[in-house]
């Protein structure tokens, strides 16, 4: 039987050639970061001023991707008004399909996708951690809800604390470093229980709840019903619960932060300092904290990262206690589906 006949000499056909950032200048895509992190977070593109160069165009390569996912699985530009609909799931795989292009060295046509595959060169980020990050995506647009602790803290870890652990990587730390890359994932898991007790209201008003359905048995309150004013009284009591465990996060992340370079550990605990402050805000206004969104003002915002110069000066003590959900519990968790 003759052979197929090929549209080209075997000769001229090559393997696309690997390039990292998609073939774009890496001035450029440091560039366009840059305005997306400027655009989306005015926070932390101020924060990441306090990291050297070299650090900073990195935040700004990993916000860039994280950014843009967000965006693309909720519909939304840089932030705004949710438009979810049944092509959700599409779009996951859709995200799935670039990053792991980004991740071979191969162009996209997105640029917050060459901009990942740039700095996943540079501080050595895995397609393991990439897809941990876009399960968490999955599962929102699966409309999944939490039916225990454990799930909480495996879907904090996908949206957050995978996120923790790239960021400890993109400023230096070694893939082998655990024990401080288990300290930057704790510092996600806070900041994420913070958003969730903070956006309560408006995750109902998408249709979303991220508070364990067993959590909310326990307290008789009927699912979807916990924003009704009836039960305002026990949501005020999963919350604080929430934040407790947000605050044994938090100080274990703190502690962790003495690895890092000075100007690092200013930038994160400048962090740990605002996002703290939402969680504590959230528990002092108790039944009142979902009438508004809560939010920390800039001069608030000045003085917390004042703060964190001082306290970076004189790193945090070991806590007498580990959170309960260590890192290497939720990865398990989260790559056993």
């Amino acid at each position: 039987m003759p052979r197929p006949r090929l549209l080209a000499p075997s000769r001229i056909l090559r393997s696309t050639p690997r390039q990292v950032g998609g073939g774009r200048q890496r001035d450029v895509l440091v560039e366009q970061a840059h305005a997306s992190i400027a655009r989306g977070s005015k926070s932390f593109s101020a924060a990441s001023a306090l990291f050297d160069k070299a650090t900073r165009e990195r935040v700004w390569l990993l916000y860039a991707w994280c950014r843009r996912c967000d965006d693309i699985a909720d519909g939304q530009d840089h932030g705004g008004t949710l438009h979810l609909h049944d092509k959700q799931v599409d779009r996951i795989k859709g995200l799935r399909v670039l990053t792991h292009r980004a991740l071979e060295g191969q162009p996209t046509a997105e640029i917050a996708f060459d901009a990942f595959g740039q700095v996943a060169m540079e501080a050595n980020l895995t397609q393991d951690l990439a897809d941990d990050v876009l399960d968490g995506f999955a599962l929102d647009a699966e409309e999944w809800r939490p039916r225990n602790e454990g799930d909480m803290m495996r879907y904090c870890y996908h949206v957050a604390g995978a996120v923790g652990v790239m960021m400890a990587q993109v400023m230096g730390i070694a893939p082998d470093d655990t024990e401080t890359l288990d300290r930057a994932c704790d510092l996600g898991l806070s900041f994420q229980l913070n958003n969730i007790a903070r956006d309560i209201y408006e995750d109902d008003a998408a249709g979303r709840c991220y508070l364990p359905i067993e959590w909310l048995v326990e307290e008789d309150i009927p699912p979807g019903q916990h924003m009704k004013p009836a039960y305002r009284a026990k949501l005020v009591e999963l919350v604080g619960r929430m934040l407790d465990m947000a605050e044994q996060h938090e100080a274990a992340a703190r502690y962790g932060a003495r690895k890092l370079a000075f100007r690092q550990r200013w930038a994160i605990l400048s962090a740990a300092n605002i996002y703290g402050a939402i969680g504590r805000k959230v528990r002092k206004l108790e039944g009142n904290a979902w009438d508004h969104r809560v939010v920390i003002s800039k001069a608030a915002k000045a003085r917390y990262v004042s703060r964190a110069f001082w306290q970076a000066l004189r790193p945090a003590p070991e806590p007498e206690t580990y959170p309960e959900w260590a890192r290497s519990t939720l990865v398990e968790l989260a790559r056993a589906d």
